[in-house]
């Protein structure tokens, strides 16, 4: 009780301190006028308080580094996990996926949301009642088998890197756009920050970092959507409110898809679609002969001196040219399809499953529905999310915990849909129908800065913006919601804050189930059993900054946009870990070969058909197959769950049952 109080005064100090600290920078902006420095104080402020965090929760003790002593309280505990639930992908990329697609975004609210009943009922308790350090000790111990643990490390490994990657890369988005460095400068950025809050403390200093950035990030969305709402006539608590701002989106989503000048701009896309068309269908023979015309042009324009310019143009396209007519048809294809995708008809924000005919719109609604059930299913098996259960008192507190968890995610989550709807309005009422020549500050802004997160095009040649012409990435909306409102740029370098705490907080879990699942269950159950408690820290911490550097190397490559990695890193963790966790502790006669199969077979088939469907990875090895069901690779584990379970069950009842001593485990795990 003396923790609870002590921690509860510190944190409200902190609360208070971060607000007056908000109200401070707007009254010297007032002053002094916005600029970049808004940026460098609320980037790097945060992360000096991180640190003294950090450094004032550093410890060598086993217990402490690997799960916080086992002694943090159920509504701390909650907000802790709030903070490393809630990445870069949910605060940057959510409303942004709701503003670009609508119904469809909904998804990810109601998956993430439902996963964490399974959490409260399948699993919370019963991991915390074995009470282990990580997710593959705990599989290790019930199937008394290290090929287990090292499978499920392997697994944890795997999902948590490309969740991590995820969210170095939203560091370096941030970074680049808020104090204007180069990418992999902000990465590196970002990088300081991670293991200034995990290096020293482990779990310890990771848990009540994370509590601090919850109270940042959470502040730095609620104010916004309160600000930009209250400036629209909605009041301060828009979620009660923007159903009338709703209304409005109707008649300008109707007026917008019946404009003729809309559809004079769709209809010139679709002429430039059916032109690549033509060239895919004329493949190999278009493919040499549009390479061997960019050689001529550019070969004309050496002999004749022409401009530097359009020379390095020249060059740069041909750099850029597929390496051989199989490529080609890979890019043409997928530079077709984006042209077909801005063709289509604008899609109100609140009709759900859109599509031309009844068989595209079936297909939309499996996608929907595989999508929810695979970030469900991966909620309620991702390593760095269920560790976080073994650091409360007892199973009672766990459970409390995981009910604190879902009242501070609902705070988030409530009001994302808000923020959707209020940027899509400003975009459709302020900017849509303007002229090109007078677009408005933000949009040059961002359109320098990250021309692949924004593109207006003129596209039918009239000198107007239309709403087909806009390209503008889920990832940039929630970043750019106070320009495109007009708000203060202090409320940019909130946002900037926000998103900074959201994708630290989840890469400090991460990186730490990364470092602990290679220490604790490859190093000391596998390779030195005999490893002092000392030396096992050590270890930790050493292959927490590899890890670090590794993930920071990846990221630079921008492999992906930020919400499909963490998708993927869902449907993997749930193709692994979601067969064997629910049927260990539900299932006496689950063995060690019915795990070892379920998680090969359910990895495996996860891991191939994101391989061969997603357009990177397509277009990377050259290796593309069909989409079953017509089912997006983002949802790759809707089919990697059920193999997991046919495996598991079926080895499981083909080898021999279980010994008396793995019965009495389970039982234990399921009863108080």
């Amino acid at each position: 009780m003396k923790l609870v109080n002590r921690m509860v005064r510190a944190y409200a100090l902190y609360t208070f301190g971060f607000l007056l600290f908000i109200y401070a920078m707007w009254h010297v902006e007032r002053v002094a006028g916005p600029g970049v420095w808004v940026g460098y104080v609320f980037l790097f402020v945060p992360i000096a308080v991180y640190a003294v965090i950090g450094l004032l929760s550093r410890t060598s003790d086993l217990v402490e580094y690997y799960v916080a002593g086992r002694r943090v309280p159920a509504a701390f505990n909650g907000m802790a996990t709030a903070a490393d639930w809630l990445s870069a992908a949910s605060f940057i990329g959510l409303a942004g996926s709701i503003y670009a697609t609508g119904y469809d975004g909904l998804a990810y609210l109601m998956g993430w949301t439902g996963g964490y009943c399974l959490v409260a009922f399948l699993l919370a308790p019963y991991v915390r009642k074995l009470a282990r350090y990580t997710i593959p000790d705990f599989l290790g111990t019930r199937y008394s088998s290290n090929v287990v643990r090292g499978i499920a490390a392997m697994a944890a490994i795997l999902c948590s890197f490309v969740y991590l990657v995820a969210q170095i890369q939203g560091v370096g988005l941030i970074a680049t756009r808020f104090i204007g460095v180069d990418f992999a400068i902000g990465i590196a950025c970002g990088l300081a920050g991670i293991l200034v809050c995990s290096f020293l403390g482990g779990m310890r200093a990771v848990t009540w970092t994370q509590v601090a950035q919850y109270i940042i990030l959470i502040s730095a969305f609620l104010i916004p959507v309160s600000m930009i709402a209250h400036k629209d006539g909605l009041g301060w608590v828009p979620q009660l409110t923007y159903g009338r701002l709703m209304q409005r989106m109707e008649k300008l989503d109707r007026a917008v898809r019946d404009a003729p000048e809309e559809r004079s701009v769709r209809a010139a896309y679709r002429d430039r679609a059916a032109r690549i068309d033509a060239q895919i269908a004329a493949l190999p023979g278009s493919y040499l002969d549009e390479k061997a015309h960019l050689m001529r042009e550019l070969d004309t324009l050496r002999r004749r001196n022409g401009p530097l310019r359009e020379i390095h143009q020249r060059e740069a396209a041909l750099e850029a040219f597929p390496r051989d007519a199989h490529a080609a048809r890979i890019v043409w294809t997928q530079a077709r399809d984006d042209l077909l995708e801005r063709a289509t008809d604008p899609v109100p924000m609140h009709e759900p499953f859109p599509a031309a005919n009844d068989g595209e719109r079936r297909i939309h609604e499996r996608n929907f529905l595989s999508l929810l059930l695979c970030l469900s299913l991966g909620t309620a098996s991702l390593p760095h999310i269920l560790t976080r259960y073994h650091t409360t008192t007892s199973v009672g507190s766990a459970r409390r915990s995981v009910a604190w968890t879902l009242f501070f995610i609902a705070l988030f989550y409530l009001s994302v849909p808000v923020l959707a709807v209020l940027i899509k309005y400003e975009v459709l009422a302020h900017l849509v129908g303007r002229p090109m020549s007078d677009w408005p500050a933000w949009v040059t802004q961002w359109h320098r800065a990250e021309p692949a997160l924004l593109s207006i095009g003129d596209g039918n040649g009239e000198g107007v913006i239309r709403w087909s012409a806009i390209r503008m990435q889920p990832d940039m909306v929630v970043l750019a919601a106070p320009e495109i409102a007009g708000l203060p740029y202090v409320i940019s370098g909130l946002v900037a804050a926000g998103a900074l705490a959201a994708a630290l907080s989840t890469a400090d879990g991460l990186l730490l189930t990364i470092a602990n699942a290679l220490s604790h269950d490859v190093y000391y159950h596998m390779v030195d059993p005999s490893a002092s408690s000392q030396r096992r820290v050590t270890i930790s911490k050493i292959l927490l900054l590899g890890v670090a550097l590794l993930a920071s190397y990846v990221a630079s490559l921008n492999t992906g946009n930020i919400l499909f990695l963490v998708g993927a890193a869902f449907s993997l963790a749930a193709s692994s870990f979601f067969p064997v966790l629910v049927l260990g502790v539900f299932w006496k006669r689950t063995t060690q070969r019915g795990a070892v199969a379920g998680m090969l077979a359910g990895l495996g088939v996860c891991v191939y058909y994101i391989v061969s469907t997603y357009p990177y990875f397509r277009q990377l090895t050259g290796f593309a197959g069909p989409r079953w069901f017509g089912i997006d690779p983002i949802s790759s584990g809707v089919f990697g769950v059920p193999a997991g379970f046919v495996a598991t069950i079926v080895v499981s009842l083909l080898d021999r049952a279980p010994d008396a001593y793995t019965k009495a485990l389970v039982d234990y795990i399921r009863h108080p």
